[in-house]
């Protein structure tokens, strides 16, 4: 986000400020407790509920010593860092904890990359729900195959279902680690209407380092006399702006009437690539706000007193000195999912005030939040990082609101036209009878008698998703964090 950077011209001149862990500072933590000494500062720092965790207050430790004292009660930085989130309280379901997206990892440069889309893949992108009647068995559906994967040489494809791994039912408890492995087999099943049997087929998929490219079908579709762009992007990676940018270019000369923008399988990534989206989308409100950041009270005093306009992210219209491609829409159709999550979720609430937004599907995930990388140096940026390991977070430092200052969807944004997914019909992504699609086709010709019919069939009550197993690719994220804060903050 362009307009942070503007601040960390001023960000030494809070040093009076606050008063945050500066006896813990004047005395290095010893070697062994080095990460956990970064993992409780970095959380200290900026995380964004840190006022509402007591083992996190400013005033917790009165010395270095005592909370290396706090630190060695922790055998493993992990362990730390999940004790120090914010936990459940009794208003939400089943103890259900507020933070439920913060990640931590043990080699930085693997999470850099992810968040970039390359990542160890076997291509396979899929949603685990529940068995019917059961609480703990899983089935697994294919929602689609990466292209130039190990998954696109095989013979599988969207709609095909799986039960087992290796020969072993998945379940809640053993689908991670089914799944984690760098090779396995899945064991395929048919669905009857009723119950799950086993055709006999297994697919062996191997992991390989993977570039995936988030432009996954660009097209026009012509229905009568609306010419309608669609485009089903899979991921917020920064990476691929300048392909989004181009892919734009083309339905701009193509002329489309309307457009329809599928994020149902978009589990998020960069708020600089949903402010450029957004933009494309339109074009007409250039420099207008797009949405309002809020970091934990510290951290936003400080921008409020020094640099409110650094808590505003704007529409743009040039990206690396490169101009956008706009539209210069009024109205668009979107496509969600239970898996539409963060930076997809941002798009749709930061048009909301300007142009006139259709969604179509199911409810999304529900991530109002986003997150910054945390490393382990003075400024908890990449310069000057502990060459004695390689930990990094990624924890939760901030909401997002949009120009109405509207920001709560926990609970998810619900479609306008609601179609749900089920595997009974899941149809051809991009195919204008496929039924997500068909929806907004339809509504946009008026011909809603025309409607391709969904299918009969058990709705399975879903469980997770390939993206939010990954967690990484279930994140909203600043592609840049503060560096320098720390500093200016104390």
């Amino acid at each position: 986000m362009k307009t942070i950077l503007k601040s960390l011209l001023l960000l030494f001149l809070l040093a009076f400020s606050l008063q945050s862990c500066e006896d813990q500072d004047d005395v290095a933590a010893p070697a062994d407790l080095q990460i956990n000494n970064f993992v409780w500062k970095g959380l200290n720092q900026y995380y964004l509920w840190q006022a509402d965790v007591p083992n996190l207050a400013d005033n917790r430790f009165g010395s270095q010593e005592a909370l290396n004292s706090f630190l060695r009660g922790y055998s493993s930085p992990e362990s730390l860092f999940q004790d120090l989130l914010n936990k459940p309280i009794s208003k939400f379901p089943k103890g259900q904890a507020i933070d439920r997206f913060s990640w931590i990892v043990d080699d930085y440069t693997v999470l850099e990359q992810e968040l970039q889309g390359t990542s160890k893949n076997d291509g396979l992108d899929f949603r685990l729900s529940y068995k019917p009647g059961s609480t703990t068995d899983l089935v697994g559906f294919v929602r689609y195959i990466i292209p130039n994967s190990d998954a696109s040489t095989k013979a599988i494809k969207r709609g095909d279902l799986f039960t087992g791994v290796n020969g072993t039912q998945l379940t809640v408890s053993n689908y991670q680690s089914l799944l984690a492995a760098d090779s396995y087999t899945l064991n395929m099943v048919t669905y009857n209407g009723t119950t799950f049997e086993s055709n006999g087929k297994s697919v062996s998929l191997v992991k390989t380092t993977l570039d995936e490219n988030p432009i996954f079908i660009n097209k026009v579709i012509v229905s009568g006399s609306h010419k309608i762009g669609y485009l089903m992007y899979n991921g917020f990676y920064g990476n691929y702006d300048a392909q989004l940018n181009a892919a734009f270019a083309d339905l701009k000369a193509q002329g489309i009437t309307d457009f329809v923008l599928d994020l149902r399988y978009n589990g998020g990534g960069s708020i600089q690539t949903a402010t450029r989206l957004a933009s494309m989308i339109t074009g007409q409100f250039t420099n207008k706000i797009f949405a309002k950041i809020k970091w934990n009270p510290k951290v936003n005093a400080f921008y409020e007193s020094e640099d409110a306009e650094s808590l505003n992210d704007r529409f743009v219209d040039k990206m690396d000195g490169a101009a956008i491609n706009s539209l210069n829409l009024s109205k668009i159709y979107v496509i969600t999912t239970g898996g539409t999550a963060s930076a997809s979720e941002l798009v749709i609430n930061g048009l909301v005030p300007y142009i006139s937004v259709v969604q179509v599907g199911e409810t999304t995930v529900g991530k109002n939040v986003g997150s910054i990388t945390v490393y382990d140096s003075p400024t908890f940026g990449k310069t000057n990082r502990n060459p004695n390991h390689k930990y990094a977070m990624q924890p939760l430092v901030l909401k997002i609101v949009n120009a109405s200052d509207f920001g709560e969807y926990t609970d998810g944004l619900k479609p306008t036209l609601e179609q749900k997914e089920l595997i009974s019909n899941l149809g051809v992504l991009g195919d204008p009878s496929e039924p997500l699609l068909n929806v907004a086709i339809s509504n946009i010709t008026g011909s809603t008698g025309k409607r391709a019919q969904q299918g009969s069939g058990k709705e399975l009550q879903p469980f997770t998703d390939s993206k939010a197993m990954n967690g990484v690719k279930n994140q909203m994220y600043l592609e840049k964090a503060p560096e320098g804060l720390l500093r200016a903050l104390k």
